[in-house]
Protein backbone atom coordinates (compact mmCIF):
# COMPACT_ATOMS: atom_id res chain seq x y z
CA UNK A 1 0.00 0.00 0.00
CA UNK A 2 1.27 3.48 -0.80
CA UNK A 3 1.84 5.94 2.01
CA UNK A 4 -1.16 8.12 2.68
CA UNK A 5 0.52 11.49 2.07
CA UNK A 6 -1.61 13.97 0.17
CA UNK A 7 0.18 17.24 0.86
CA UNK A 8 1.36 17.83 -2.70
CA UNK A 9 -2.09 17.62 -4.26
CA UNK A 10 -4.13 19.05 -1.42
CA UNK A 11 -2.11 22.23 -1.21
CA UNK A 12 -4.31 23.40 -4.08
CA UNK A 13 -7.11 23.77 -1.54
CA UNK A 14 -5.72 27.22 -0.80
CA UNK A 15 -7.49 28.44 -3.93
CA UNK A 16 -10.75 28.31 -2.00
CA UNK A 17 -9.62 31.09 0.31
CA UNK A 18 -6.80 32.72 -1.64
CA UNK A 19 -8.89 33.92 -4.56
CA UNK A 20 -12.40 35.26 -5.06
CA UNK A 21 -15.02 32.57 -5.50
CA UNK A 22 -16.09 31.57 -8.98
CA UNK A 23 -19.68 31.64 -10.13
CA UNK A 24 -22.25 29.02 -9.24
CA UNK A 25 -21.24 25.72 -10.86
CA UNK A 26 -22.38 25.17 -14.42
CA UNK A 27 -21.05 23.40 -17.47
CA UNK A 28 -17.50 22.60 -18.40
CA UNK A 29 -16.50 19.75 -16.10
CA UNK A 30 -15.50 16.58 -17.92
CA UNK A 31 -14.20 13.07 -17.39
CA UNK A 32 -11.46 11.77 -19.68
CA UNK A 33 -12.80 8.26 -20.04
CA UNK A 34 -9.49 7.00 -21.40
CA UNK A 35 -8.04 7.51 -17.91
CA UNK A 36 -10.70 5.50 -16.09
CA UNK A 37 -9.56 1.94 -16.92
CA UNK A 38 -7.27 0.30 -14.37
CA UNK A 39 -5.86 -3.19 -13.95
CA UNK A 40 -7.51 -5.28 -11.28
CA UNK A 41 -5.42 -6.94 -8.63
CA UNK A 42 -5.03 -10.69 -8.83
CA UNK A 43 -8.25 -12.39 -7.81
CA UNK A 44 -10.42 -9.34 -8.46
CA UNK A 45 -12.45 -7.67 -11.21
CA UNK A 46 -12.26 -3.99 -12.14
CA UNK A 47 -15.12 -1.84 -13.39
CA UNK A 48 -15.22 1.82 -14.42
CA UNK A 49 -17.45 4.31 -16.15
CA UNK A 50 -19.35 7.58 -15.83
CA UNK A 51 -22.35 8.00 -13.57
CA UNK A 52 -24.26 11.27 -13.50
CA UNK A 53 -21.30 13.19 -15.01
CA UNK A 54 -18.90 11.71 -12.44
CA UNK A 55 -16.26 9.12 -13.22
CA UNK A 56 -16.04 6.05 -11.02
CA UNK A 57 -13.97 2.98 -10.33
CA UNK A 58 -15.07 -0.25 -8.67
CA UNK A 59 -13.04 -3.30 -7.74
CA UNK A 60 -14.61 -6.53 -6.47
CA UNK A 61 -12.63 -9.55 -5.23
CA UNK A 62 -13.61 -12.98 -6.48
CA UNK A 63 -14.10 -14.04 -2.86
CA UNK A 64 -16.20 -10.98 -2.03
CA UNK A 65 -17.21 -10.99 1.63
CA UNK A 66 -20.32 -8.93 0.91
CA UNK A 67 -19.03 -5.64 2.32
CA UNK A 68 -18.34 -2.43 0.40
CA UNK A 69 -15.91 0.42 1.20
CA UNK A 70 -16.50 3.83 -0.39
CA UNK A 71 -13.65 6.29 -0.91
CA UNK A 72 -14.23 10.08 -0.73
CA UNK A 73 -11.28 11.95 -2.24
CA UNK A 74 -9.87 15.30 -1.13
CA UNK A 75 -9.88 18.71 -2.79
CA UNK A 76 -9.05 18.64 -6.51
CA UNK A 77 -8.53 22.35 -7.17
CA UNK A 78 -10.62 24.39 -9.59
CA UNK A 79 -9.74 22.67 -12.86
CA UNK A 80 -12.41 21.25 -15.14
CA UNK A 81 -11.10 17.68 -15.49
CA UNK A 82 -12.64 15.21 -13.02
CA UNK A 83 -10.36 12.37 -11.88
CA UNK A 84 -10.70 9.24 -9.76
CA UNK A 85 -8.43 7.83 -7.06
CA UNK A 86 -7.98 4.18 -6.25
CA UNK A 87 -8.64 3.47 -2.59
CA UNK A 88 -5.33 3.83 -0.69
CA UNK A 89 -6.13 0.61 1.22
CA UNK A 90 -6.91 -1.22 -2.00
CA UNK A 91 -4.45 -4.10 -1.49
CA UNK A 92 -5.67 -4.74 2.05
CA UNK A 93 -9.32 -4.54 1.05
CA UNK A 94 -9.07 -6.96 -1.84
CA UNK A 95 -6.94 -9.39 0.16
CA UNK A 96 -9.56 -9.47 2.92
CA UNK A 97 -12.52 -9.79 0.56
CA UNK A 98 -13.87 -6.21 0.55
CA UNK A 99 -15.12 -4.47 -2.58
CA UNK A 100 -14.36 -0.77 -2.95
CA UNK A 101 -15.72 2.08 -5.06
CA UNK A 102 -14.62 5.67 -5.67
CA UNK A 103 -16.19 8.65 -7.46
CA UNK A 104 -14.51 11.63 -9.11
CA UNK A 105 -17.53 13.75 -8.05
CA UNK A 106 -19.27 15.70 -10.81
CA UNK A 107 -17.45 18.97 -10.14
CA UNK A 108 -14.26 20.18 -8.51
CA UNK A 109 -13.71 23.09 -6.06
CA UNK A 110 -14.56 22.86 -2.35
CA UNK A 111 -18.04 21.42 -2.73
CA UNK A 112 -18.83 18.93 0.00
CA UNK A 113 -22.47 18.67 -1.05
CA UNK A 114 -21.53 17.36 -4.48
CA UNK A 115 -19.14 14.85 -2.90
CA UNK A 116 -21.91 13.61 -0.64
CA UNK A 117 -24.43 13.35 -3.46
CA UNK A 118 -22.15 11.56 -5.92
CA UNK A 119 -20.83 9.13 -3.30
CA UNK A 120 -24.38 8.18 -2.38
CA UNK A 121 -25.24 7.75 -6.07
CA UNK A 122 -22.28 5.43 -6.58
CA UNK A 123 -23.30 3.39 -3.53
CA UNK A 124 -26.78 2.91 -4.98
CA UNK A 125 -25.30 2.03 -8.36
CA UNK A 126 -23.13 -0.66 -6.76
CA UNK A 127 -26.10 -2.19 -4.92
CA UNK A 128 -28.21 -2.26 -8.07
CA UNK A 129 -25.59 -3.39 -10.59
CA UNK A 130 -22.94 -5.35 -8.69
CA UNK A 131 -24.67 -6.68 -5.62
CA UNK A 132 -26.35 -5.40 -2.51
CA UNK A 133 -23.71 -5.03 0.16
CA UNK A 134 -24.16 -6.34 3.68
CA UNK A 135 -22.11 -3.67 5.46
CA UNK A 136 -20.97 -0.42 3.88
CA UNK A 137 -18.16 1.80 5.09
CA UNK A 138 -17.47 5.40 4.08
CA UNK A 139 -13.84 6.53 4.21
CA UNK A 140 -12.21 9.80 3.13
CA UNK A 141 -9.44 12.33 3.67
CA UNK A 142 -9.30 16.14 4.00
CA UNK A 143 -12.33 17.50 2.10
CA UNK A 144 -13.26 13.85 1.68
CA UNK A 145 -13.10 13.57 5.47
CA UNK A 146 -15.66 16.38 5.55
CA UNK A 147 -17.79 14.39 3.09
CA UNK A 148 -17.36 11.32 5.30
CA UNK A 149 -18.43 13.19 8.45
CA UNK A 150 -21.57 14.52 6.76
CA UNK A 151 -22.52 11.00 5.63
CA UNK A 152 -21.75 9.60 9.09
CA UNK A 153 -24.36 11.99 10.47
CA UNK A 154 -27.00 11.80 7.75
CA UNK A 155 -26.80 8.43 6.02
CA UNK A 156 -27.34 5.90 8.78
CA UNK A 157 -29.57 3.81 6.54
CA UNK A 158 -26.84 3.53 3.92
CA UNK A 159 -23.53 3.17 5.79
CA UNK A 160 -22.56 1.20 8.86
CA UNK A 161 -19.24 2.82 9.79
CA UNK A 162 -17.11 5.85 8.90
CA UNK A 163 -13.39 6.67 8.86
CA UNK A 164 -12.61 10.37 8.38
CA UNK A 165 -8.89 11.15 8.18
CA UNK A 166 -7.30 14.63 8.34
CA UNK A 167 -10.80 15.92 7.74
CA UNK A 168 -12.17 19.45 7.81
CA UNK A 169 -14.77 18.24 10.30
CA UNK A 170 -14.89 21.58 12.09
CA UNK A 171 -16.40 22.97 8.85
CA UNK A 172 -16.25 26.81 9.06
CA UNK A 173 -13.85 26.71 12.02
CA UNK A 174 -11.14 25.75 9.52
CA UNK A 175 -11.59 28.94 7.50
CA UNK A 176 -11.82 31.04 10.68
CA UNK A 177 -8.42 29.64 11.65
CA UNK A 178 -6.94 30.86 8.35
CA UNK A 179 -8.29 34.31 9.26
CA UNK A 180 -6.94 34.09 12.83
CA UNK A 181 -3.37 33.45 11.71
CA UNK A 182 -3.25 36.32 9.28
CA UNK A 183 -4.94 39.07 11.28
CA UNK A 184 -2.90 38.11 14.35
CA UNK A 185 0.36 38.14 12.39
CA UNK A 186 -0.48 41.58 11.02
CA UNK A 187 -1.49 43.04 14.36
CA UNK A 188 1.49 41.70 16.31
CA UNK A 189 3.99 42.18 13.50
CA UNK A 190 3.01 45.63 12.25
CA UNK A 191 0.73 47.14 14.91
CA UNK A 192 -2.31 47.16 12.65
CA UNK A 193 -4.49 44.65 10.80
CA UNK A 194 -6.91 44.62 7.90
CA UNK A 195 -9.15 42.24 5.97
CA UNK A 196 -9.27 41.64 3.10
CA UNK A 197 -5.77 42.60 2.00
CA UNK A 198 -4.27 43.70 -1.29
CA UNK A 199 -2.44 40.50 -2.32
CA UNK A 200 0.52 42.19 -4.01
CA UNK A 201 1.16 44.60 -1.13
CA UNK A 202 0.58 41.86 1.46
CA UNK A 203 3.11 39.48 -0.07
CA UNK A 204 5.59 42.12 -1.14
CA UNK A 205 5.52 44.49 1.83
CA UNK A 206 3.44 43.33 4.80
CA UNK A 207 4.64 39.74 5.15
CA UNK A 208 8.37 40.62 4.93
CA UNK A 209 7.78 43.31 7.57
CA UNK A 210 5.99 40.85 9.84
CA UNK A 211 8.81 38.35 9.63
CA UNK A 212 11.52 40.99 10.17
CA UNK A 213 9.70 42.50 13.16
CA UNK A 214 9.07 39.14 14.85
CA UNK A 215 12.47 37.49 14.48
CA UNK A 216 15.12 37.85 17.20
CA UNK A 217 17.99 38.04 14.71
CA UNK A 218 18.07 38.82 10.98
CA UNK A 219 16.96 35.71 9.10
CA UNK A 220 15.68 34.10 12.30
CA UNK A 221 12.07 33.64 11.18
CA UNK A 222 10.41 31.27 12.02
CA UNK A 223 12.82 29.50 14.40
CA UNK A 224 14.47 32.34 16.36
CA UNK A 225 11.74 34.71 17.52
CA UNK A 226 11.62 37.76 19.75
CA UNK A 227 8.99 38.17 22.46
CA UNK A 228 6.34 39.39 20.02
CA UNK A 229 7.13 36.54 17.65
CA UNK A 230 6.71 34.06 20.48
CA UNK A 231 3.34 35.62 21.30
CA UNK A 232 2.22 34.98 17.72
CA UNK A 233 3.50 31.42 17.80
CA UNK A 234 1.69 30.76 21.09
CA UNK A 235 -1.51 32.31 19.77
CA UNK A 236 -1.41 30.13 16.67
CA UNK A 237 -0.86 27.01 18.76
CA UNK A 238 -3.91 27.78 20.88
CA UNK A 239 -6.08 28.77 17.89
CA UNK A 240 -5.05 25.65 15.92
CA UNK A 241 -6.11 23.19 18.61
CA UNK A 242 -4.25 23.84 21.85
CA UNK A 243 -1.01 23.09 23.65
CA UNK A 244 0.34 19.82 22.25
CA UNK A 245 3.50 17.98 21.27
CA UNK A 246 4.68 18.28 17.67
CA UNK A 247 3.40 21.84 17.30
CA UNK A 248 6.91 23.32 17.35
CA UNK A 249 7.94 21.14 14.42
CA UNK A 250 4.70 21.97 12.62
CA UNK A 251 5.27 25.70 13.11
CA UNK A 252 8.75 25.44 11.65
CA UNK A 253 7.68 23.26 8.71
CA UNK A 254 4.62 25.22 7.58
CA UNK A 255 6.48 28.53 7.88
CA UNK A 256 9.56 27.27 6.04
CA UNK A 257 8.97 24.83 3.20
CA UNK A 258 5.52 24.54 1.55
CA UNK A 259 5.23 26.85 -1.46
CA UNK A 260 1.92 27.90 -2.98
CA UNK A 261 3.46 30.26 -5.47
CA UNK A 262 4.59 33.29 -3.46
CA UNK A 263 7.61 31.50 -2.05
CA UNK A 264 8.62 28.86 0.50
CA UNK A 265 7.61 29.83 4.00
CA UNK A 266 4.62 31.94 2.97
CA UNK A 267 2.11 29.11 3.10
CA UNK A 268 0.12 30.27 6.12
CA UNK A 269 0.24 33.88 4.91
CA UNK A 270 -1.02 32.79 1.48
CA UNK A 271 -4.11 31.43 3.22
CA UNK A 272 -5.01 35.06 3.99
CA UNK A 273 -4.95 36.39 0.44
CA UNK A 274 -8.61 35.67 -0.29
CA UNK A 275 -11.82 37.56 0.27
CA UNK A 276 -13.40 35.23 2.81
CA UNK A 277 -15.53 33.28 0.34
CA UNK A 278 -15.33 29.52 -0.13
CA UNK A 279 -16.08 27.54 -3.27
CA UNK A 280 -18.82 29.05 -5.37
CA UNK A 281 -20.57 30.83 -2.47
CA UNK A 282 -20.12 34.56 -3.20
CA UNK A 283 -20.61 35.59 0.44
CA UNK A 284 -18.03 36.00 3.20
CA UNK A 285 -18.07 32.98 5.52
CA UNK A 286 -15.16 33.75 7.87
CA UNK A 287 -15.81 35.28 11.27
CA UNK A 288 -13.73 36.24 14.31
CA UNK A 289 -16.20 38.54 16.05
CA UNK A 290 -16.39 36.25 19.08
CA UNK A 291 -12.76 35.08 19.11
CA UNK A 292 -10.80 35.63 22.34
CA UNK A 293 -7.12 35.60 21.43
CA UNK A 294 -4.53 34.58 24.02
CA UNK A 295 -0.75 34.27 24.22
CA UNK A 296 -0.74 31.63 26.97
CA UNK A 297 -2.99 29.02 28.58
CA UNK A 298 -3.94 31.19 31.55
CA UNK A 299 -7.66 31.90 31.03
CA UNK A 300 -7.28 35.34 32.62
CA UNK A 301 -6.42 37.92 29.99
CA UNK A 302 -3.23 39.89 30.54
CA UNK A 303 -2.99 43.58 29.71
CA UNK A 304 -1.19 42.70 26.47
CA UNK A 305 -3.90 40.21 25.53
CA UNK A 306 -6.65 42.72 26.31
CA UNK A 307 -4.93 45.34 24.18
CA UNK A 308 -4.52 42.88 21.32
CA UNK A 309 -8.18 41.80 21.43
CA UNK A 310 -9.28 45.44 21.45
CA UNK A 311 -7.14 46.39 18.45
CA UNK A 312 -7.16 43.41 16.07
CA UNK A 313 -9.51 43.74 13.11
CA UNK A 314 -12.83 41.94 13.50
CA UNK A 315 -14.50 40.29 10.52
CA UNK A 316 -18.15 39.27 10.51
CA UNK A 317 -19.53 36.60 8.23
CA UNK A 318 -22.29 37.59 5.86
CA UNK A 319 -25.61 36.71 7.57
CA UNK A 320 -26.35 34.49 4.58
CA UNK A 321 -22.79 33.21 4.20
CA UNK A 322 -22.99 30.13 6.38
CA UNK A 323 -26.13 28.80 4.77
CA UNK A 324 -27.51 25.45 5.89
CA UNK A 325 -30.23 24.96 3.30
CA UNK A 326 -30.01 24.00 -0.35
CA UNK A 327 -26.60 22.82 -1.55
CA UNK A 328 -23.94 25.07 0.04
CA UNK A 329 -20.31 24.19 -0.72
CA UNK A 330 -19.51 23.89 3.00
CA UNK A 331 -22.02 21.62 4.68
CA UNK A 332 -22.35 21.99 8.44
CA UNK A 333 -21.09 19.07 10.54
CA UNK A 334 -23.30 18.92 13.61
CA UNK A 335 -21.30 16.52 15.79
CA UNK A 336 -24.07 13.93 15.78
CA UNK A 337 -22.83 10.70 14.15
CA UNK A 338 -25.39 7.93 13.80
CA UNK A 339 -22.85 5.14 13.28
CA UNK A 340 -19.43 4.18 14.63
CA UNK A 341 -17.00 6.84 13.44
CA UNK A 342 -13.21 6.95 13.63
CA UNK A 343 -10.87 9.83 12.83
CA UNK A 344 -7.11 10.25 12.30
CA UNK A 345 -5.20 13.55 12.40
CA UNK A 346 -1.58 14.72 12.41
CA UNK A 347 -0.69 16.80 15.46
CA UNK A 348 1.61 19.15 13.53
CA UNK A 349 -0.70 19.74 10.56
CA UNK A 350 -1.19 23.50 10.35
CA UNK A 351 -3.13 23.41 7.09
CA UNK A 352 -6.16 21.47 8.36
CA UNK A 353 -5.14 21.58 12.03
CA UNK A 354 -6.06 19.39 14.98
CA UNK A 355 -8.55 22.14 15.92
CA UNK A 356 -11.02 20.26 13.74
CA UNK A 357 -10.83 17.23 16.04
CA UNK A 358 -11.18 19.35 19.19
CA UNK A 359 -14.23 21.16 17.84
CA UNK A 360 -15.84 17.95 16.63
CA UNK A 361 -15.22 16.10 19.91
CA UNK A 362 -16.87 18.94 21.84
CA UNK A 363 -19.89 18.95 19.52
CA UNK A 364 -20.26 15.17 19.78
CA UNK A 365 -20.06 15.30 23.58
CA UNK A 366 -22.67 18.08 23.68
CA UNK A 367 -24.97 15.87 21.61
CA UNK A 368 -24.45 12.88 23.89
CA UNK A 369 -22.94 10.83 21.07
CA UNK A 370 -19.41 10.23 22.36
CA UNK A 371 -20.03 6.49 22.40
CA UNK A 372 -19.99 6.62 18.58
CA UNK A 373 -16.69 8.49 18.15
CA UNK A 374 -13.06 7.33 18.37
CA UNK A 375 -10.31 9.83 17.52
CA UNK A 376 -6.61 9.13 17.09
CA UNK A 377 -3.70 11.57 16.99
CA UNK A 378 -0.68 10.79 14.81
CA UNK A 379 2.78 12.35 15.28
CA UNK A 380 3.82 14.26 12.17
CA UNK A 381 3.59 17.67 10.54
CA UNK A 382 2.19 16.75 7.14
CA UNK A 383 -1.37 16.99 5.94
CA UNK A 384 -2.82 13.48 5.75
CA UNK A 385 0.60 11.95 6.50
CA UNK A 386 -0.40 8.46 7.62
CA UNK A 387 1.54 5.26 7.19
CA UNK A 388 -0.34 2.37 5.59
CA UNK A 389 -0.19 0.60 8.95
CA UNK A 390 -1.91 3.48 10.75
CA UNK A 391 -4.64 3.78 8.16
CA UNK A 392 -5.15 0.03 7.93
CA UNK A 393 -5.22 -0.38 11.71
CA UNK A 394 -7.91 2.26 12.00
CA UNK A 395 -10.02 0.61 9.31
CA UNK A 396 -9.66 -2.88 10.79
CA UNK A 397 -10.57 -1.52 14.23
CA UNK A 398 -13.61 0.24 12.75
CA UNK A 399 -14.79 -3.02 11.17
CA UNK A 400 -14.34 -4.85 14.45
CA UNK A 401 -16.35 -2.14 16.20
CA UNK A 402 -19.20 -2.40 13.69
CA UNK A 403 -19.27 -6.19 13.76
CA UNK A 404 -18.83 -6.79 17.50
CA UNK A 405 -20.05 -3.59 19.11
CA UNK A 406 -16.79 -3.29 21.07
CA UNK A 407 -15.49 0.28 20.87
CA UNK A 408 -11.74 0.51 20.17
CA UNK A 409 -9.31 2.78 22.00
CA UNK A 410 -8.62 6.36 21.01
CA UNK A 411 -7.18 9.67 22.20
CA UNK A 412 -8.91 12.29 24.35
CA UNK A 413 -9.16 15.65 22.56
CA UNK A 414 -11.39 17.13 25.26
CA UNK A 415 -8.75 17.06 28.01
CA UNK A 416 -6.19 19.86 27.53
CA UNK A 417 -3.83 18.22 30.03
CA UNK A 418 -3.92 14.95 28.10
CA UNK A 419 -3.22 16.76 24.83
CA UNK A 420 -0.30 18.64 26.37
CA UNK A 421 1.32 15.45 27.64
CA UNK A 422 4.65 14.80 25.86
CA UNK A 423 3.45 11.33 24.83
CA UNK A 424 0.11 12.43 23.37
CA UNK A 425 -0.23 10.87 19.92
CA UNK A 426 2.19 8.05 20.61
CA UNK A 427 -0.34 5.27 21.16
CA UNK A 428 -1.43 5.06 17.52
CA UNK A 429 1.61 6.35 15.63
CA UNK A 430 3.20 3.47 13.73
CA UNK A 431 6.35 4.18 11.75
CA UNK A 432 8.26 7.33 10.86
CA UNK A 433 6.74 10.66 9.86
CA UNK A 434 8.11 13.93 8.54
CA UNK A 435 9.30 15.85 11.63
CA UNK A 436 7.30 13.56 13.89
CA UNK A 437 8.58 13.96 17.44
CA UNK A 438 9.83 10.76 19.12
CA UNK A 439 7.77 8.96 21.72
CA UNK A 440 8.89 7.53 25.04
CA UNK A 441 6.18 4.92 25.01
CA UNK A 442 6.07 1.88 22.74
CA UNK A 443 3.69 2.52 19.78
CA UNK A 444 0.68 0.26 19.41
CA UNK A 445 1.01 -2.37 16.65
Amino acid sequence: MKRIVLLATLLMMVATVAAPASAQPGVGYFVDETKLPFEALDGATAQWGVLGNAGYRIEVPDNWNGDLVLWAHGFRGEGLELTVDNHPLRELLIAQGYAWAASSYSRNDYDVGVGVRDTLALTRYFDQNVGRADNRYITGVSMGGHVTAVLAETAGRVYDGALAACGAIGDYELFDYFLDFNVAAQQIGTGTSAFPVDPAEYVGVTVPSIKANLEAVPGGWPAVLNEDGQDLKNLVELRSGGDRPNFDEGWFFWNSFPDLGTGPGNFLFDLGLGDGTVGWNPRVVVDNTDAVYQFDTDPALSDDELAFNDSVVRVAADPRGRVTIGNPPVLIVEGDPVMPMMTLHNLGDLFVPILNEVVYAAEVEANGASDLLVQRAIRGVGHCDFTPEEFATAFVDLVGWVETGVKPAGDDFLDPAAMADPDFGCAFTIGDHLLGTPCETVPQT
